[in-house]
């Protein structure tokens, strides 16, 4: 490695530290102050809390990392260009494709550990941080979730659902066990599908197990659609389904592979899939319009203009990634399209960005 490339990579890991430091502290000081009122209500020990937001931290990083080394990217050779740095070493026949590569080489090194934090480190911390919040904040210790199914336990009765989707915040494969005092089954409600509608929910396909004290039989009765009682909201269970950050890559592509066998849609888990590989990659493309931005001379006047450009890309991109994965999520674009299509979009303009 020349002297400019080890020059370049510390001074881009330097202020990539620094800059990921930063937002990070912002971060959590943000969320804290927003969820400061449901800690005091819950009482929640201050270690707790700190045990909380340490639990937090790999999953903001893992999501802060490429806006980090953007910005990094852009300061650094922002400053080489106020200096007249870049244009002493042209002059001295470096080109700018030459610069390029170490920055290229720590783009993608920045997405392989973003991916393998996501994949090892995150589905259990924010596991756990999911379980201190859901059961010492809000208290839903009535709920358990494994794997796609759900019980919950209320007032003398019990539920069971076998899969929750997030596409249309529908139930599916819906049983309800109703007890008496005694913990004797009195009524059981099956159902194929429970949809929430005007703050009630409707079910449909039913079957009614009702039973009949005098001879101590159930009676059978079937309805193609009616409201039944439950008093959990689609919130309340979204909260407790097993979400894809808190699965790696395998264990999600086996969790859509179960899914589908048993019939039902994994449109959202696939777009889920397909981003656990692209969000990573967008390091690499963020290194590369990170350089092209900075680099222009008629930008030397101003560091403040390149980082401004820079946060404004960086904002254009969630965005527009955001957008996509939505479009994925209502299956108006497949899965993978969904996931990738930012991707392409910004590396085509990254690459233009560095012709010019």
């Amino acid at each position: 490695m020349s002297l400019i490339e080890k020059y370049l990579t510390k001074e881009i890991l330097k202020y990539f530290g620094i800059v990921l430091l930063t937002v990070v502290g912002i971060y959590l000081a943000v969320d804290f102050f927003q969820r400061i009122d449901n800690f005091l209500e819950a009482n929640l020990p201050f270690l707790k809390i700190i045990r909380f937001y340490q639990l937090k931290i790999p999953l903001i990083v893992a999501q802060i990392a490429p806006v980090g080394i953007f910005l990094a990217v852009i300061i650094v050779f922002g400053l080489m260009n106020k200096n007249n740095e870049i244009i002493a070493l042209k002059s001295s026949g470096v080109s700018t494709f030459y610069l390029l590569g170490p920055v290229v080489l720590i783009g993608l090194l920045i997405s392989a550990l973003i991916f393998l934090i996501s994949e090892l480190v995150v589905p259990i911390t924010i596991s756990k941080a999911n379980r201190i919040w859901n059961i010492e904040v809000k208290k839903k210790s009535a709920v358990i979730s494994k794997g796609k199914n759900i019980w919950i336990k209320g007032n003398r009765v019990i539920c069971h659902i076998t899969y929750y989707n997030p596409s249309d915040s529908s139930i599916l494969g819906v049983a309800l066990n109703f007890f008496d005092n005694d913990f004797k089954l009195t009524r059981r409600v099956d159902a194929q599908k429970g949809v929430f509608k005007n703050g009630k929910w409707i079910f449909y396909e039913i079957m009614e197990q009702k039973l009949d004290k005098e001879n101590n039989h159930y009676r059978v009765t079937f309805f193609e659609e009616r409201e039944e009682t439950f008093y959990f909201l689609p919130e309340d269970i979204k909260k407790v389904v097993k979400k894809s950050e808190e699965m790696g890559f395998l264990e999600l592509f086996t969790y859509i592979k179960n899914i589908e066998n048993e019939g039902y849609d994994a449109s959202v888990y696939k777009v889920d899939l397909y981003a656990k590989l692209a969000f990573p990659f967008v390091s690499f493309i963020m290194c590369l319009l990170g350089t092209g931005i900075s680099s222009k001379n008629t930008l030397k006047e101003s560091l403040s203009v390149s980082v401004f450009y820079g946060i404004c890309m960086a904002f254009f991109y969630w965005i527009f990634y955001s957008f996509c994965l939505s479009l994925g999520y209502g299956e108006m674009l497949p899965p993978f399209m969904a996931a990738w299509a930012a991707n392409v979009v910004f590396l085509c303009f990254s690459v233009l960005v560095l012709l010019k």
